[in-house]
């Protein structure tokens, strides 16, 4: 009786453990960007570090080729669309090699947005693009640009999504 309550109590402890550590997350954040995001695993390494200069940050995922995220800030128009604002960017993407828009979804977590999705190919590989477009002030949106082998940007989706709804701006 005394080992089944033991087993039971090592049981549970070691399933909090695992609920805890699953759900744990590396915090980005820098003083020379305003705003903060969650990494959910330790893949994620910083290859670009912001400075007072440029305050673009980029990360990948293991490889640049299993996962390339880029954070860019663009200034709107207060009454600029989503989709103008797509269109924009889709224009810049022409012309790489083996273009295929793909389509655009909404997106909510700590800012609301549009996800835009696309493929390429590169060095004969297919690869495939997926774009945060998040609005964090009525003239100011964040684009969070992930790209990578197109199998390997499919595995990671959670991840992509994860970031995108924890990405915020920092309390002033």
């Amino acid at each position: 009786m005394k080992a089944k309550i033991l087993s039971l109590l090592f049981l549970s402890g070691m399933m909090s453990f695992f609920a805890v550590s699953a759900t744990a997350q590396n915090k980005f954040s820098d003083p020379n960007v305003e705003y903060t995001f969650g990494l959910p695993e330790d893949e994620w390494k910083m290859t670009v570090k912001p400075s007072e200069y440029s305050p673009n940050v980029e990360f990948v995922y293991n490889y640049k080729k299993e996962g390339h995220l880029q954070i860019r800030r663009l200034k709107v128009e207060e009454d600029a669309l989503f989709s103008e604002i797509i269109r924009e960017e889709e224009q810049k993407l022409q012309f790489v090699p083996g273009y295929v828009a793909g389509k655009e979804e909404n997106f909510r977590g700590a800012f609301s947005g549009r996800v835009f999705n696309y493929e390429f190919v590169r060095s004969g590989r297919p690869m495939s693009g997926r774009f945060y477009f998040l609005r964090a002030e009525p003239t100011k949106i964040y684009i969070l640009r992930f790209t990578g082998l197109k199998d390997s940007l499919r595995a990671i989706r959670n991840q992509t999504d994860s970031i995108a709804r924890t990405f915020s701006i920092k309390n002033r």
